[in-house]
């Protein structure tokens, strides 16, 4: 009968309506295996062949499945990569996915393809629980918010060129009006970070003083990434400090860069070589941030052209050969990816970089676990010594647990990283909400005056919970700024947490036991 009545509570429809909610957000996989694409690197093989990166707005759950390659079945990450590891280089791949099926070219050891184990859920982990890299950059010069926007845009095509799209890329502000860019990045390591975001990363071509093409969109059309085609390590040579290699790969330029080549160099006499060739009295110098990067000779047929294929050259350096070509490819990447994005708008330094392990990521999330779980037995453990009665302590664990699901189906719903900040906030949300269950639950067991109803005794204590919600509210507020960025994930989720204590568990939880005690 008490049941029947329970459930003509409009307050616990509407708990009920939010805990469906969270479910449909949160989408459990019981059965995950397999990993799923988590970004493509511009102009890779894998890009070439059709696979593009998700979208930011993708559900992780959503995202594109890789099922099997050359028809042998992907387990996890681990199989995925010892899989593409025994393929000899210069072989076609076949990769089955949840979208269709790829033909590509293995030109290099990753294929172009950032992968993560398949999720269970689509609850996102942050930085601190899946481990990656945060830095927190600075303009070296005063700027304004449009041109921190700019920077923003400029990093974040930076990155995806390299296929990293699990990132998050965000303004913040410290107490004193300091201004920041807070940028993490899932799976990256401190020196590719580093390399990506320390420089502003300005690419000038000149013949003389005269600028003929910069990197960008606006001056290039097209940079080619595809190794063995047009872009290649050329050659390895030892030096007396251990071995250099060259690479060289093409670019093509966009009609008004053309056009500014033939004007520079229509009037540039011609000298000849030892070999009887003829080449431009000026050579084209490449120049990243201001320091020359390479230098190549201008052919006779070159001269008043309107070249629009232009061959970019560079070395890398190593104690031995097979150091000396990864440098020589990490350079390569790097030049590319600045000729592909441009420069960013402003100089920026680094501040604060911090990189945490997977592994450091999983023991975070067992501790978190762990207590959790101790929390909610001492909980039980007081509640149940203090009211020794089952139809307060079960109604108000039930209230405690559905408001930590309601939380997680909210940060599931808008994509929101739980990191150990968030989790630090839902803890305080809960704890808060401990404390108005047990001023509800005591005001409606309180007898003082028999002359004050049941009714009015829980509109006493909602009055108490109210006014301490709006003071943890305030008391949050500072937090989004505070510490540049950094507690914005405490006091946003401990602001959700609360509000919904206060307008969807509280209320149902003292419906149900005012119909229980009544």
């Amino acid at each position: 009968m008490k049941f029947k009545k329970i459930l003509k509570k409009w307050q616990v429809w509407f708990l009920l309506f939010w805990i469906l909610v969270a479910a449909l957000s949160i989408s459990y996989q019981f059965d995950a295996q397999g990993v799923i694409v988590n970004g493509v690197e511009v102009n890779s093989s894998a890009s070439l062949a059709g696979m593009t990166s998700p979208s930011p707005d993708t559900r992780p759950t959503a995202r594109e499945h890789i099922i099997s390659i050359n028809d042998i079945e992907i387990t996890d990450k681990e199989h995925y990569f010892s899989i593409i590891e025994e393929i000899p280089l210069e072989s076609i791949l076949r990769i089955q996915t949840s979208e269709g099926e790829y033909a590509l070219l293995k030109n290099n050891e990753s294929v172009g393809i950032s992968v993560a184990n398949a999720p269970t859920s689509n609850i996102v982990k942050g930085l601190d629980l899946q481990g990656g890299t945060r830095v927190l950059l600075s303009p070296v010069e005063e700027i304004s918010s449009s041109e921190i926007q700019d920077i923003m845009d400029v990093l974040e095509n930076r990155l995806n060129v390299y296929g990293l799209t699990d990132l998050t890329i965000k303004s913040a502000s410290d107490l004193e009006g300091g201004e920041y860019i807070l940028v993490e990045i899932a799976g990256a390591s401190q020196e590719e970070v580093r390399e990506l975001l320390g420089s502003q990363g300005r690419f000038e071509a000149k013949i003389g003083d005269k600028i003929v093409f910069v990197g960008g969109e606006e001056d290039i059309t097209f940079v080619c990434r595809n190794d063995g085609t047009c872009s290649r390590i050329v050659a390895c040579n030892p030096t007396a400090d251990g071995e250099a290699c060259r690479f060289e790969f093409e670019i093509s330029l966009s009609e008004k860069a053309a056009e500014r080549h033939a004007e520079v160099t229509k009037d540039l006499k011609l000298n000849y070589t030892e070999g009887g060739s003829a080449i431009l009295e000026k050579q084209i110098d490449f120049y990243l941030d201001g320091v020359l990067v390479d230098s190549l000779n201008i052919g006779e047929s070159l001269r008043g052209q309107e070249a629009t294929n232009i061959q970019i050259s560079g070395s890398g350096f190593g104690k031995d050969k097979e150091s000396a070509i990864q440098n020589t490819i990490d350079e390569r990447t790097h030049l590319q990816t600045v000729l592909i994005t441009g420069s960013l708008p402003s100089e920026i330094e680094i501040v604060k970089l911090d990189s945490i392990s997977p592994s450091l990521g999983q023991q975070f999330i067992n501790n978190a676990w762990l207590v959790g779980l101790i929390a909610v037995l001492s909980v039980g453990l007081v509640i149940s010594v203090r009211y020794r009665s089952v139809k307060i302590v079960i109604p108000m664990l039930l209230s405690i647990a559905f408001e930590v699901f309601i939380i997680l189906g909210f940060a599931a719903l808008f994509r929101y990283n739980l990191d150990l900040a968030a989790i630090a906030g839902i803890i305080a949300a809960v704890g808060t909400g401990v404390d108005d269950l047990i001023i509800i639950t005591d005001e409606t067991l309180s007898k003082e005056t028999s002359a004050r109803s049941l009714k009015e005794r829980i509109k006493r204590a909602f009055f108490i919970v109210f006014v301490a919600y709006a003071t943890t509210v305030a008391a949050m507020i500072p937090l989004f700024t505070a510490g540049a960025g950094l507690l914005t994930g405490f006091a946003l989720i401990t602001i959700i947490g609360v509000s919904i204590g206060v307008f969807v568990t509280r209320p149902a939880f003292a419906s149900v036991v005012r119909t229980l005690l009544e």
